[in-house]
């Protein structure tokens, strides 16, 4: 890589980071080009330069930051072995996140996409990086449990990631709300975790249960 390059991917980076930093720190309504490169400690032209438009910017961003944040969680995800394992540890995921800012963040993402047309996009995008980790786990964590054949892992990974998007959301105005919805999910969790336990006697009775609840829908 010539110094060049590693320049412009240095100073890229640095945006990046910077409008993350500005979004948890100033909110949407406070981030701008000027705001960002401040943030970033370069020329504020640069913001143009690399990314076209403060929109754009702030769409990169959000890939960016998810990519980068579902990268520290991957080999968690990978060791986790069942359901309740999984919503375990998105609560304490949540816990770490919302402590980085990431729910601030997220919530002026949100905002922002009203007035900023790429972003509705760029955070649905975010998002989905999530829910593609999460799908992986629901297939292997599900397959060969009742629950195996009558459930769609691509649709409740994004019901798991919509659950956790709001209740992060929530906190904002009724935090023990969310921590009895959070409470909820894990007990539900405890609950699909003791139907798994079940001999097989009884794990053909539910599957049959099962499979005559989806024959009706």
């Amino acid at each position: 890589m010539s110094p060049e390059t590693a320049k412009s991917l240095e100073t890229r980076t640095r945006l990046l980071d910077g409008a993350l930093r500005t979004l948890t720190e100033q909110g949407i309504a406070g981030t701008s080009a000027r705001t960002v490169a401040a943030a970033a400690g370069v020329n504020q032209a640069l913001v143009f330069y690399h990314f076209g438009s403060v929109g754009e910017l702030l769409a990169a961003a959000c890939r960016y930051g998810a990519e980068r944040t579902v990268a520290r969680y991957r080999a968690r995800f990978a060791a986790v072995g069942s359901l309740s394992e999984l919503l375990a540890l998105g609560r304490e995921i949540h816990e770490r996140e919302r402590a980085d800012g990431h729910v601030t963040r997220l919530g002026q993402l949100l905002a922002g996409a009203r007035t900023h047309e790429a972003l509705g996009p760029a955070t649905a995008a975010g998002l989905d990086v999530w829910v593609v980790e999460i799908e992986k786990v629901l297939r292997r964590v599900l397959a060969g449990t009742p629950f195996g054949a009558f459930t769609d892992p691509a649709g409740l990974a994004r019901a798991v990631a919509a659950s956790f998007v709001g209740i992060e959301l929530y906190e904002g105005v009724d935090e023990a709300g969310a921590t009895a919805a959070l409470d909820a999910l894990e007990q539900l969790g405890v609950l699909v975790g003791a139907l798994e336990e079940l001999g097989p006697v009884a794990q053909r009775a539910v599957r049959q249960y099962l499979r005559r609840a989806s024959a009706r829908r």
